[in-house]
């Protein structure tokens, strides 16, 4: 079932309509060629609810559904998890940031940390957030969240720890930590309701200073095991292992 993003404000939940609008108009209808009666699901991008809609009336500049039912099985992971991500090279950013939306990351933080060879100028920076804040919403809509994360602007890696102070976990992976019971500890010990930050290096790592001013800060170091995992990979890892410890597994 395709699902949508709108306004809390289309969502009209007394009169059991949805509105929709803007570019999904289009793709609704002359790419997924819908009709009327199909069966479509939106949500307004907050409250982690869906919202079960058949399509009503198909209108100049929207469409018009009937609300049929209320879906508030939560599909959020129940902490929030925040990754700090290093500036890869190239297109990296863009795979990051689809696959930490797809395993329920709560918002992604662009950071410049030293040993970047990306350098984003003040105007580029927002063009490109502003691409990256629509691959985060369309790996939303992929991967059926209740919530579009937000990607936020770029930042330097010590505005980046201020940022991460409040939060009730934080990790920074690092090639010479020791102690996989530690990283254990760590992950499995995160609790329902926390807040979590999680700090991944570019592709040449933190530097030692860098390691330093986090530990100075209460932001653990964590080993990923023995191989040295590149930068597009060390963050789905650990937000992979935390999804994990904090849905358990399935049995049937």
């Amino acid at each position: 079932m395709y699902q949508f993003f709108v306004e809390a404000g289309q969502i009209k939940e007394g009169d059991r309509s949805v509105i929709i609008t803007g570019s999904d108009v289009n793709h609704i209808k002359n790419v997924l060629r819908m009709r009327v009666g199909e069966e479509l699901s939106v949500s307004n991008g907050q409250d982690g609810k869906e919202y079960r809609c058949g399509i009503a009336a198909f209108e100049e500049d929207r469409i018009v559904c009937e609300l049929r039912f209320i879906k508030e099985d939560n599909v959020e992971l129940p902490a929030r998890v925040y990754l700090f991500q290093g500036l890869p090279k190239a297109d990296k950013m863009e795979l990051i940031i689809q696959k930490a939306v797809e395993l329920g990351v709560s918002g992604i933080i662009p950071v410049a940390s030293r040993r970047c060879v990306v350098k984003l100028e003040e105007k580029k920076a927002a063009a490109r957030r502003q691409r990256w804040q629509g691959i985060a919403e369309a790996a939303a809509k992929q991967s059926r969240r209740g919530i579009i994360p937000e990607v936020c602007q770029v930042t330097d890696f010590r505005e980046a720890v201020r940022m991460a102070a409040h939060m009730d976990v934080r990790l920074i992976p690092y090639e010479l930590a020791e102690g996989m019971d530690k990283t254990r500890a760590l992950i499995d010990g995160i609790r329902p309701g926390q807040s979590v930050a999680v700090f991944i290096g570019p592709e040449g790592g933190f530097e030692q200073e860098e390691i330093s001013l986090a530990a100075e800060n209460g932001i653990e170091a964590i080993t990923l095991g023995r191989r040295i995992l590149r930068t597009e990979t060390a963050g789905l890892a650990v937000l992979s292992w935390i999804g994990y410890a904090l849905e358990g597994t399935v049995t049937g």
